[in-house]
């Protein structure tokens, strides 16, 4: 079993784009799993919205399921105002909470904060997976061994951070970020799951770069701020 792994889309459609072609590119796949966020931050909420709730997203690569956690981001379209505080998500949550309609709205608040996939092989979630909105970076992933269950592949996102290790006998993969990497990497991430029936499965991870000023524009567009599009360039 192949799955093509992607997280953190926040509304950036150009990237998400991007990356199906590459993923189409790299052969069949069984499945494509989005570890939430699919929505803030940037102006593209209702295309990145429908591409995986219709599954138009999974026949592009060739897959026919799509799975889908919930975010922080998703969750909290229906109410912007939580994020006041930050000016970029803000803006973000509210655009979203402006441009999707009522049935894309509800397909949010109704996605599951974690799923199980390949008889429980594998457990998706968005963040920690037993301390909601808490953040896994990189160093912290061995940190996650007492919080595993029996699943082979743990998958999560949030911190917008590329990134796969073995804990004890769980592999651990943060696929990265398609519409906001983090990591000084200005280029879209994602990964490929590969799930043999029998032996270790693995993970690759993948870049592939975006027309980011397109965005820019898009953002400036919108009436967004000025540093949402501007981090972009920067992967930050």
């Amino acid at each position: 079993m192949r799955i093509g792994l992607v997280s953190d889309l926040h509304a950036n459609a150009v990237a998400f784009t991007a990356v199906r072609e590459a993923l189409a590119d790299a052969g069949p796949l069984d499945g494509l799993v989005c570890a939430g966020d699919v929505v803030g931050y940037n102006p593209f909420p209702s295309e990145c919205v429908e591409a995986l709730r219709s599954g138009a997203a999974a026949r592009e690569v060739g897959a026919d399921r799509t799975d889908v956690v919930q975010g922080n981001h998703d969750r909290a379209v229906e109410s912007p105002e939580r994020y006041r505080h930050n000016e970029m998500a803000f803006a973000g949550l509210r655009c979203a909470r402006e441009r999707l309609d009522d049935e894309q709205l509800a397909w949010l608040a109704d996605l599951p904060v974690e799923t199980h996939l390949a008889d429980g092989r594998v457990r998706v979630v968005h963040d920690h997976p037993t301390d909601r909105d808490r953040y896994v970076r990189p160093p912290e992933f061995g940190a996650l061994a007492p919080h595993l269950g029996d699943e082979t592949v743990l998958v999560l996102g949030h911190t917008h951070v590329q990134h796969a290790e073995w804990v004890e006998d769980t592999l651990v993969v943060n696929p990265g970020s398609v519409g906001q990497p983090r990591d000084g990497d200005p280029r879209a991430a994602f990964a490929v799951l590969d799930l043999p029936d029998e032996g270790h499965p693995s993970v690759t991870e993948h870049r592939v770069a975006y027309d980011v000023e397109r965005v820019r524009a898009a953002v400036d567009a919108a009436g967004l701020p000025e540093r949402t599009g501007r981090r972009l360039a920067r992967g930050e």
